[in-house]
């Protein structure tokens, strides 16, 4: 790891032969777990950390990621992630990234959206109360180049694909991986348009948690001009998360 300053953080990885596609490139997956990675070392380096408020009854909970890349790592490619806080809000907290080639040039961004819960409540806490607002203080001006997170609306009312929750979909929370949801999405497609086409962009919205044995389905809509928007629910019909992918 290397800090260029006490507000960002950048940390260092390699493209290893287990983390790439048939393509040679870097999965999302892999991806959004470096990320995720990342927001914890920054967030621990400065105090707030999920094992810090874990003690305090607290945990950080994704409610939004949009990562846009014009390149992946490839295999055995040195890149690195820079991170900093955007904007910290009463319920929520914006957290950006960078994604370095090994030249330290950007190859994509992304913006995530955070809140963190009480753990028996499981309602969001006032983040401008905690440790008297001090996370304020490592609020950065850094840009970050790519849209926000939109708003995902999914017509489509068939599933074209169910999955039901497995012990490799929990994590230590007792639910499905914020992650696991973005690697179900991918298999939605074909091979074929892995071959001919990468993902450009990428926006999760989680709504809710799901858990082990619960059979999720999937409802995807075609929006043209290779973006298609997806939905996940519970047979029940509640709204696990929602997604927007855009080839290129």
């Amino acid at each position: 790891m290397s800090t260029t300053d006490e507000k960002t953080g950048t940390y260092s990885f390699v493209a290893e032969p287990f983390h790439v596609d048939f393509n040679g490139r870097v999965t999302l997956g892999v991806l959004g777990n470096h990320l995720l990675n990342c927001a914890g070392f920054h967030a621990s380096d400065r105090g707030f950390g999920i094992a810090t408020m874990n003690e305090e009854n607290y945990t950080w909970v994704l409610s939004r990621l949009a990562i846009e890349l014009d390149a992946y790592p490839v295999q055995y490619e040195d890149f690195s992630i820079r991170t900093w806080v955007e904007n910290v809000y009463r319920l929520f907290t914006d957290r950006n990234f960078a994604i370095l080639n090994q030249e330290g040039r950007p190859i994509g961004y992304a913006r995530s959206v955070w809140a963190m819960i009480n753990l028996n409540t499981r309602r969001p806490t006032d983040l401008l109360a905690l440790h008297d607002g001090n996370i304020t203080g490592y609020i950065c001006d850094e840009p970050c180049p790519i849209e926000k997170p939109s708003r995902i609306k999914v017509e489509a009312t068939e599933p074209v694909a169910d999955h039901t929750a497995r012990y490799s979909d929990i994590d230590i929370n007792g639910h499905v991986n914020s992650i696991r949801y973005i690697e179900h999405i991918l298999d939605l497609f074909p091979m074929e348009l892995y071959r001919e086409k990468r993902v450009r962009r990428f926006e999760m919205a989680y709504v809710a948690e799901s858990y082990y044995g619960e059979k999720l389905l999937f409802f995807r809509d075609d929006a043209g001009g290779d973006e298609y928007h997806v939905e996940v629910r519970k047979e029940t019909g509640e709204v696990v998360c929602r997604s927007k992918i855009l080839f290129v």
